[in-house]
């Protein structure tokens, strides 16, 4: 695969659809960065965004992938196989994070709870030992939130039950939605209303 190529083709797609950049970013929720870095072939599509970037630019993934319209009769079907296959290894790998999300939390709230038990159960030690023992677990605690987050953010993506868009939202508005458990209330970047919207895997 041609990256370059590839890249500008994006781009001639883009502009057929008479788009700027930031328009396609914003359509598939993505950094106006992102699709700057497609076009120069620094970079490529992620797998969990192909499908909507190729819906958005008319064209199919086999198109895509080569870097150039196909006939019909030409296209690759292998090609759309293993886009298939990547999709479910993404999946795959998505389910195994959020199981991650819950050991980190987990642990987080132990590294925090732990200092604070044993800080509060010795009597033999100044007071300023026993505040320094009992807040020792709250920085480590706090990083293992932020990453636990960031799996989450990553991992599958939410679905907004208004118009049932699925979506990956930004690491600043999961980290400060109102949740309960997974589902988070954010505003949809299709409709954009705000509603509960629940964490999935698949994108279909």
């Amino acid at each position: 695969m041609d990256q370059l190529k590839t890249g500008k083709f994006i781009a001639q797609q883009r502009k057929k659809q008479n788009l700027t950049q930031m328009q396609l970013a914003e359509k598939l929720n993505v950094t106006d960065r992102a699709v700057s870095k497609w076009e120069t072939g620094k970079s490529m599509p992620d797998s969990s965004i192909m499908l909507e970037l190729c819906n958005v630019l008319k064209i199919s993934v086999t198109d895509l992938l080569n870097g150039e319209m196909l006939k019909r009769e030409n296209q690759n079907k292998e090609i759309e196989s293993t886009f298939i296959q990547m999709v479910k290894v993404k999946e795959q790998n998505d389910k195994l994070l959020l199981i991650l999300e819950v050991v980190i939390g987990v642990l987080s709230v132990l590294v925090l709870l732990v200092p604070i038990i044993i800080g509060s159960l010795l009597t033999n030690i100044e007071d300023w030992q026993r505040i320094v023992i009992c807040f020792s677990g709250f920085i480590p605690c706090v990083l293992g939130i932020c990453f636990a987050l960031k799996i989450e953010q990553v991992a599958g993506y939410y679905h907004c039950e208004r118009c049932g868009h699925k979506y990956v939202p930004t690491f600043k508005q999961v980290n400060l939605a109102m949740h309960m458990g997974r589902t988070r209330y954010l505003k949809c970047p299709n409709c954009g209303k705000k509603s509960w919207q629940k964490k999935v895997i698949s994108k279909e």
